[in-house]
């Protein structure tokens, strides 16, 4: 059979599961770290949407989330990963979107982050060296110092590479959250776990 234009393989050829391909460029000390996380937190604006605001004459606005994002939160809450949304803003879009993919801890219009995800922390039981965090902009320095894997979306502001463990390829809003999600499955050995069935 002659290969069609554009696969890569013979149709309908099955699928083995894949590794994910981030876990090629980690270091030692960036595995270490992820290998703790058992927490992702992540900022709202510029991280899960791409950092734009829709106005509409009616006075409400708008935010354009990626589904491939929401799918990687899925994948780890089915790896016992919980998430968590931190934003300085106020959006009941962002609710929904929780909603959606079962986030239950979602606090929005804060202008200082430490405390709250220490709050979050002290109820769960855990430290801050077992917490991802992913931020765009200077305002999200504060926690960025302070967990145990500090990740910079790739078009974050460039204040923050030299405080991020890692920087992602992918942009806020476009896939970074999903890269970040595949990385801690993929370096605690859970991704073959919940993408299995994805390539049956």
């Amino acid at each position: 059979m002659t290969k069609n234009v554009g696969f890569l393989k013979e149709p309908g050829e099955k699928e083995s599961v894949k590794t994910p391909s981030v876990l090629g460029r980690l270091s030692a000390e960036v595995r270490a770290r992820v290998e703790r996380v058992k927490f992702l937190v992540l900022d709202v604006d510029g991280v899960l949407t791409d950092g734009r605001l829709f106005y509409h004459d009616d006075g409400t606005e708008s935010k354009a989330f990626d589904v491939r994002d929401g799918h990687g939160i899925k994948m780890l809450g089915h790896a016992d990963i919980e998430t968590a949304l931190i934003s300085g803003r106020d959006c009941p879009s962002v609710e929904k979107r929780a909603a959606d993919l079962g986030i239950t801890k979602v606090v929005q219009g804060v202008r200082d982050k430490v405390p709250i995800l220490k709050k979050m922390l002290t109820k769960k039981g855990i430290g801050l060296d077992e917490v991802a965090f992913v931020g765009d902009d200077v305002v999200d320095l504060s926690v960025m110092s302070r967990v145990g894997f500090a990740v910079a979306v790739g078009d974050a502001s460039e204040y923050l590479f030299d405080t991020a463990h890692y920087v992602t390829v992918a942009p806020g809003g476009r896939g970074a959250v999903r890269e970040v999600a595949e990385l801690i499955l993929g370096v605690q050995g859970l991704w073959g776990k919940v993408s299995a069935p994805y390539f049956k």
